[in-house]
């Protein structure tokens, strides 16, 4: 098999190996957003930390607008605080 016929294979194995870990960032962000927003009080600074980590890494993976603006909801919810506006 030559190089140039192996390219869309090897694309193909590389966004589906990067695909998991968006999906699970973007899941850990959302679950921590609902826990906060819940009230659940046994929510610690480290798992906090840990979701809004895991929204920085989906947002900086997604380049979808509308699953920016949710996750940026999302991490809002988590960090309590909200852009000041320029």
């Amino acid at each position: 098999m030559s190089f140039r016929r192996s390219i869309p294979l090897l694309l193909a194995a590389t966004f589906l190996a990067a695909a998991p870990a968006h999906a699970q960032d973007a899941q850990i962000c959302f679950d921590t957003a609902d826990r906060v927003t819940e009230g659940d009080n046994t929510v610690t600074d480290a798992e906090k930390q840990k979701g809004h980590e895991a929204c920085l890494r989906a947002l900086s993976d997604t380049a979808s607008v509308v699953d920016k603006y949710h996750l940026q909801e999302a991490d809002f919810d988590i960090m309590g605080n909200r852009p000041k506006p320029q």
